[in-house]
């Protein structure tokens, strides 16, 4: 049955990689791979509970003679809650802040963007939306982020050519600035609600790796850009009777939305309470000023009006987004009470022993796996050791897993769910991303990757 199961999340990983060859949805393929795993685990639970939580079961029966009742009763309650509660952690931690960058965007917190950084110099243009987007994402998901840049991208730039390099930069400018922080990506969530690092330690060591594998495509981009760019005339987004706010009232919603998130570390170290919870009570805030500003409009019930669609976007792109982490956290949490992670685990030990080969090989995978996917089943790999070595909290390990999933990502652009975001708004192949930014992202991502493992080593 172990066989089994591992094959399962095996060919879901392989479905979930060739995604754009077969055009099913890899959301709905975790969440199939988790679901057929824990029911063939719960039918077999016997063997796994008296091998792994013996002990455990014992005093959970009380006395009372075994039964298969009991024994999927312990499963579900002491075997399969753990992971799901870890699952619906992250899961709620994004929901959160979905939720936050759907409030200040509709309250059009973010409108300024377009004035701010429109400019006729290509060059200013590029490291204006890129450094924003940089700074975005390392406080908002990589969902969110994306999207809400690529429709600030689109609303200046009239042609598709110059969308398509803008974007891709904005896409780096995304997947490393949301690996520089524990809330910018799903995978910095896993490992600090694991217990593997802690907020502070994790972005010092990631920021020169995350800003260099960012600022030098970026760079050698910028140098090959003509010296001026044709732009659009700056229109704010037609909102009808959505929003009535003024400016002020708009920069207290976005220091609200922003500085709490930028607390929530500061709220977890105090309460040792999940992060989710400083996220979801960040909404609260967030949620009750924007019911008291726009008290007029929610008091008439005027009739609200939109034709822009971006809070659309981010909500169904998250959705699926939610829907596949979780999918992918159960799928790898039911091979791992198998054993076979175990298992694993010590033939790697044994035939590599060199945690910057696995980071590299890691790396590789993510190219062309989703980049969540692939770290979450490395990470599987070990516990959070007590002791002073590479699995220790703030260990190189998890850091060096964390970054290589994300050089991966950007290699392919169908490495990650934003990726593939961008290459649809902007219309953008993968023969084009291959030809014209690949190159830059593996130079950089080895330059950057070698300065990360420089500063473990020391």
């Amino acid at each position: 049955m172990t066989v089994l199961i591992t094959a399962i999340l095996i060919v879901s990983l392989l479905f979930i990689a060739t995604e754009r060859q077969t055009h099913i949805n890899k959301a709905a393929i975790a969440v199939f791979a988790c679901t057929l795993g824990w029911v063939l685990y719960i039918s077999f639970g016997a063997d796994f509970v008296e091998s792994r939580h013996l002990a455990d079961y014992k005093s959970f029966l009380a006395g009372l003679q075994p039964t298969s009742l009991a024994i999927k009763q312990y499963i579900a309650k002491n075997v399969f809650l753990p992971y799901l509660g870890q699952a619906a952690a992250i899961a709620l931690f994004l929901l959160a802040t979905m939720s936050i960058v759907n409030i200040l965007h509709t309250n059009g917190c973010f409108d300024f963007l377009t004035l701010w950084i429109r400019t006729k110099s290509s060059r200013l243009l590029l490291w204006k939306l890129t450094a924003f987007t940089f700074f975005v994402s390392a406080n908002l998901d990589n969902i969110s982020a994306i999207v809400l840049m690529l429709t600030v991208t689109n609303a200046i730039l009239p042609r598709t050519k110059d969308r398509k390099l803008y974007g891709a930069m904005v896409l780096l400018a995304v997947i490393f600035g949301g690996a520089l922080t524990v809330i910018g990506d799903p995978v910095g969530l896993v490992l600090w609600n694991k217990g593997a690092i802690t907020a502070s330690n994790y972005t010092l060591a990631m920021a020169l790796p995350c800003i260099i594998a960012w600022a030098l495509p970026t760079f050698i981009v910028s140098t090959r850009l003509p010296e001026n760019v044709d732009i659009e005339r700056p229109t704010l987004p037609y909102r009808g009777d959505d929003t009535n706010l003024k400016v002020w009232q708009r920069l207290v919603m976005f220091l609200v939305g922003i500085g709490g998130l930028w607390f929530i570390p500061t709220f977890t170290k105090i309460t040792q309470l999940p992060p989710f919870l400083g996220a979801l009570c960040t909404l609260s805030l967030l949620w009750i000023v924007n019911e008291v500003f726009n008290r007029n409009l929610f008091t008439n019930q005027k009739r609200r009006i939109s034709f822009d669609d971006t809070p659309h976007k981010m909500q169904y792109n998250s959705i699926q987004q939610i829907l596949y982490i979780i999918g992918v956290m159960l799928a790898v949490g039911v091979v791992t009470e198998t054993g076979a992670m175990e298992w694993f685990a010590t033939q790697i030990d044994t035939l590599i022993g060199n945690i910057w080969i696995v980071g590299t090989f890691t790396a590789l995978i993510s190219t062309v796996l989703d980049s969540f996917a692939s770290c979450v089943t490395m990470v599987s790999l070990h516990d959070v050791s007590d002791t002073v070595s590479y699995y220790s909290v703030g260990g190189a390990y998890w850091k060096v897993l964390s970054f290589g999933t994300a050089v991966g990502g950007s290699i392919l652009a169908i490495g990650s769910i934003s990726g593939v975001i961008m290459m649809q708004m902007q219309g953008t192949s993968l023969k084009w991303y291959f030809k014209h930014i690949t190159p830059l992202t593996l130079t950089a991502g080895i330059i950057a990757f070698v300065v990360l493992c420089l500063q473990q080593a020391i």
